[in-house]
């Protein structure tokens, strides 16, 4: 690439396995990219503190959780113009760092192009279904218990060709890259939501700005998809809470 892209990246870490992290880690710095990653640490100890020692990262601990979208907004101060692009990636995320070199070109050529994300794939090399419709109240009430898929096969586009982009209600967070202007333009992520959900809400706002939000197959990356909600019951209760000031906000409906 002839002119160098400056790309910055935040990760919200809480009581990681730091094998995983190093992975999500390596796969940023590796980009040949003029780069900055943030790391804010919620967890209830800074132990990663020493074990991060790269000049391209700024460790940051919390010292509290500050749940997800507020972690990552808490760098939103450090964002800059000279920061042209700015990437929400999960700790438990890996891909090759050649994907951002083309994510960012793709974003490039398209102006009204605000957020675009990979196609996304689980451990086995499976694909997740991270490209959403906005939900309604009874499709989320469905995919808990587990019945009635046709709404959740509906919702996940499942009847959609993944090896094509297409602009999709909104995608799932773990790996979101947006123009870092806009992201200051929407202040980041609504601090209402201490997880689940955000990724939902600030793609309503994209909308909101006449922007577009893009699909984009070509590259993939690797998720350790770990459902943390169906697993732990403190998560699942938050989940509830995030689903229920989600619908107080936009209305009970999926438009």
């Amino acid at each position: 690439m002839q002119e160098e892209k400056y790309i910055t990246a935040s990760i919200v870490v809480y009581k990681e396995n730091f094998k995983v992290l190093e992975k999500a880690i390596d796969s940023f710095l590796g980009s040949p990219l003029s780069k900055k990653l943030y790391v804010i640490d919620n967890s209830p100890s800074n132990e990663f503190k020493n074990k991060i020692q790269n000049d391209s990262v700024e460790y940051i601990y919390s010292n509290k959780n500050l749940g997800f979208g507020k972690g990552h907004n808490s760098i939103l101060h450090k964002l800059t113009s000279k920061n042209k692009y700015h990437l929400i990636l999960n700790p438990d995320v890996s891909f090759h760092p050649e994907i951002l070199e083309k994510l960012v070109l793709k974003m490039e050529s398209n102006e009204p192009l605000s957020m675009i994300a990979p196609r996304v794939l689980n451990t086995n090399n499976e694909l997740l279904y991270t490209a959403r419709r906005y939900p309604s109240l009874f499709e989320l009430i469905f995919r808990f218990l587990g019945i009635f898929k046709k709404f959740t096969t509906t919702g996940e586009y499942k009847n959609q060709n993944h090896k094509q982009s297409f602009s999709p209600d909104f995608v799932q967070g773990s790996f979101m890259l947006f123009k870092t202007e806009d992201f200051l333009r929407l202040k980041g992520f609504d601090n209402r939501f201490f997880m689940y959900m955000e990724d939902v809400d600030i793609c309503k706002r994209i909308d909101q700005l006449g922007k577009i939000k893009l699909f984009y197959p070509k590259v993939e990356i690797t998720h350790t998809h770990r459902k943390g909600s169906s697993k732990e019951l403190r998560l699942f209760f938050i989940h509830i809470s995030s689903i229920v000031k989600y619908f107080m906000k936009w209305g009970f409906s999926s438009v």
